[in-house]
């Protein structure tokens, strides 16, 4: 399960972005100010920060540094808008940037695609996946996947334990607006066979599918 560490110095954000996460599965671990944030950072490994730039005692721009040097992914959530302000943060060092107001959707999602970055490994039960070379393997054998396949398996394995219709699959792995439940069920089924995933992918009557490892 990833930690995560949120620095913020608003409290009612902190609180709408801390259920969201653990909502997602993540721990979460939060700081009002930069120095308690650095002392956090120095104390724990998290796996990646959100952090807000204008903050008590040290500001974002310099508790980055305190993540860069333990390899921490940072993304930026702030309400400095400006192009320069953004160019700043990312030429520094951040790995994503995120202008206040937001949708949380959006959050989790930057979340994950940063997370993929980083990972490069993902085990499951007999099989692992290499998120860098997308080269999937059970038992030790590489199984081919076409690349919707293991877009497919990617988002499933992000999304695990939640219930998904087939609708939202198709929409989020294809990108269409316009859906083909066939196509997702074609594809679950290949994958099953593929990976022995028979009693991992399940199917929910009337409702879609749910990942569960």
């Amino acid at each position: 399960m990833s930690k995560i560490l949120i620095v913020e110095d608003e409290m009612p954000i902190v609180d709408l972005i801390k259920m969201e996460l653990k909502l997602n599965g993540y721990m979460v671990d939060y700081a009002l100010d930069g120095e308690k944030g650095a002392d956090l950072i120095m104390e724990n490994n998290y796996d990646l920060i959100l952090l807000d730039i204008m903050i008590p005692k040290f500001d974002g721009y310099e508790l980055l540094e305190y993540a860069k040097q333990e390899n921490v992914p940072v993304i930026f959530i702030t309400a400095k808008s400006e192009v320069k302000d953004r160019v700043k943060g990312l030429n520094m060092g951040a790995d994503d940037y995120i202008v206040k107001p937001f949708l949380m959707e959006e959050v989790i999602a930057r979340i994950n695609s940063v997370l993929r970055r980083y990972k490069s490994i993902i085990n499951l039960p007999n099989i692992t996946i290499n998120t860098k070379t997308h080269e999937v393997k059970k038992n030790d054998v590489s199984i081919k996947l076409t690349p919707k396949e293991y877009d497919l398996l990617i988002y499933l394995i992000e999304n695990a334990g939640k219930v998904l219709t087939r609708d939202k699959i198709y929409l989020s792995v294809w990108n269409k607006d316009t859906f083909d439940t066939r196509t997702v069920d074609l594809h679950l089924g290949r994958l099953r066979k593929k990976l022995g995933l028979f009693n991992i992918i399940k199917t929910l009557p009337k409702v879609g599918y749910i990942f569960e490892v």
